[in-house]
């Protein structure tokens, strides 16, 4: 009696902690079951805007004006002439690493003095025309007068066409800018500023070279820059009082004049007109081939074209191409630069 009780002892102790065990076992279980705590993963940084260089930039052509095309490279008298697709290129880089950042931007504008004439500046100097010019050779006739951030004087002249970037609201008397076409950060007259939409982008893009006497437009597409023609052209001339350079640079399309009408030297007379003209600064246009009667017909060629500078500040093309330039080329959406 007393070994079968000893055995139902056992056997009671030995279930019991046999239970003991499960419960723990199981208690164990779900702890590890439970999701663990991980330490916070670190904010992802800020990615940095790509920063293009002339060799990131890829051209390919595929023209849509195809008269009077001009090869890379070509003959011109006892040398060669061509387009300067590495220059081209480094300006194409400017222009993809400018408009990363959105921006408010603004145009300078001035033309034949309609906003006023800028005032004149403590260390200005007269350029061969006689006219008030800066020490950035930047002439007063047709400019915007821009101040210096710290003592609030005009310092300098900022060309009519020129593109900025706003630093400050639009309310104020004088708005602060910082220069795209130009380095340096001022403050000019509101009256002298013309508001270009954060969302525009420039993608038609006009290119000037005043050494070779030639353009190229090019567009846009994805991340191509497509050459839509390659073209002979006849820039201004240093020629006082009258007939100035193109500058080189780079403007924004502000004006377009189906019959851009023009004075004779020296004169308030009407010499002629020039046709399907684009002004992109001052009194500079990408026209036509110039007629030298107001009521006279289209001319389509000339023979100078592709030469010499001949122009007063415009760029002469084949009225056909000036034509496809007016077509394309929008209103604060378009831009021409002046390679030299």
């Amino acid at each position: 009696m007393n070994r079968r009780l000893t055995c139902l002892i056992l056997s009671i102790l030995f279930l019991t902690l046999g239970c003991q065990q499960n419960k723990k076992g199981t208690t164990a279980d779900k702890e590890a079951a439970k999701p663990q705590k991980t330490a916070p993963s670190p904010k992802k940084q800020e990615e940095k805007p790509k920063v293009f260089t002339a060799a990131d930039i890829s051209i390919k052509k595929e023209l849509l004006y195809t008269k009077y095309t001009l090869e890379d490279s070509y003959p011109y008298k006892d040398t060669t002439r061509g387009f300067q697709w590495d220059k081209i290129k480094e300006r194409l880089a400017f222009v993809e690493n400018f408009q990363q950042t959105p921006s408010l931007y603004g145009v300078l504008q001035n033309y034949q003095n309609e906003k006023g004439e800028a005032p004149t500046i403590q260390d200005y100097k007269r350029d061969s025309y006689k006219r008030v010019s800066d020490s950035f050779n930047v002439e007063r006739y047709q400019a915007a007068p821009l101040y210096d951030l710290n003592t609030a004087k005009a310092v300098r002249y900022g060309r009519d066409g020129w593109l900025v970037r706003l630093q400050g609201p639009d309310s104020l008397a004088r708005i602060p800018i910082e220069g795209i076409s130009f380095e340096g950060k001022y403050t000019v007259p509101k009256k002298y500023l013309r508001m270009v939409s954060d969302t525009v982008k420039f993608k038609i893009i006009n290119v000037v070279d005043v050494t070779n006497q030639n353009i190229c437009t090019l567009e846009k597409v994805g991340n191509e820059w497509l050459v839509r023609s390659m073209n002979p052209v006849t820039s201004g001339r240093h020629k006082p009082p009258h007939a100035q350079e193109t500058p080189t640079g780079l403007f924004v399309v502000q004006e377009h004049k189906s019959k851009m009408f023009y004075y004779e030297d020296g004169t308030k007379t009407y010499g002629g007109f020039a046709p399907y003209a684009t002004r992109f600064t001052a009194g500079a246009y990408i026209h036509g081939v110039p007629v030298n009667n107001p009521n006279g017909s289209i001319i389509e060629y000339s023979e100078s074209l592709g030469t010499t500078p001949k122009s007063h500040m415009c760029v002469r093309n084949a009225s056909s191409h000036a034509q496809f330039v007016y077509k394309r080329s929008k209103d604060f959406a378009s831009l021409v630069i002046v390679i030299d």
